[in-house]
């Protein structure tokens, strides 16, 4: 009985967690580049991934803006998106996330802020209805990968992707970045799909007016 028991928990979590996974994995095929290959797009959006107690991005952080960087020096894109959480005066990841690019190279007029970009569905959702980003370059893990382009996609913003792997990260650490992508490509799901959620809104800032 117990045995039975352990096994319908294993196929519920595979069904639960592991199946979409599997279909965002198999959905963005093709859809990640490197930077000689990738696409060209006006903007890629770069997403946060927490601050140092000095206040200066994390190694995977100072990764994502590194290649991105890269990418607007090739010629790839105009302008950066840089999106992460502001919600503390004292934590503020767009504002690292520019002047660690604005030291790599990067003119701070290339550089856009968001503010209120807490989650993978947030940036998404505020690059297309407040920042009129229809076609981007998702800059990223690898890990994170699936789960960002399908939600961009899925919320209607055209994205390819460049993995901002540029260094060895410790197994431990790949193991849990790994473990917690399953329960969040489930609800990955099932805000595209299904609850369609509304993020911190505002007044629209369109990059290139222009074409909004």
């Amino acid at each position: 009985m117990l045995i039975r028991l352990i096994i319908w928990l294993i196929i519920a979590f595979l069904v639960v967690f592991g199946l979409p996974r599997l279909l965002t994995e198999l959905l963005t095929i093709g859809k990640i580049q490197t930077i000689e290959s990738a696409n060209t797009a006006r903007v890629a959006i770069v997403f946060g991934a927490g601050l140092q107690r000095d206040g200066s991005p994390s190694p995977v952080l100072q990764d994502r803006v590194n290649t991105a960087v890269q990418l607007y020096k090739a010629g790839k894109v105009e302008k950066l998106l840089m999106s992460g959480d502001n919600r503390f005066v004292d934590y503020n990841e767009p504002g690292a996330m520019q002047a660690f690019a604005i030291s790599l190279g990067v003119p701070q007029e290339d550089i856009v802020l968001d503010y209120a970009g807490r989650r993978t569905y947030d940036t998404c959702y505020r690059a297309l209805h407040i920042f009129g980003v229809k076609e981007a370059i998702l800059v990223t893990q690898r890990y994170h990968l699936p789960r960002a382009l399908f939600t961009c996609n899925g919320i209607g913003v055209k994205a390819t992707g460049v993995a901002a792997d540029l260094r060895y990260y410790r197994k431990y650490s790949r193991l849990i970045w790994n473990t917690r992508e399953l329960p969040a490509t489930t609800v990955a799901l099932w805000q595209v799909w299904f609850s369609h959620p509304l993020p911190v809104l505002g007044d629209a800032e369109p990059i290139f007016p222009s074409e909004n």
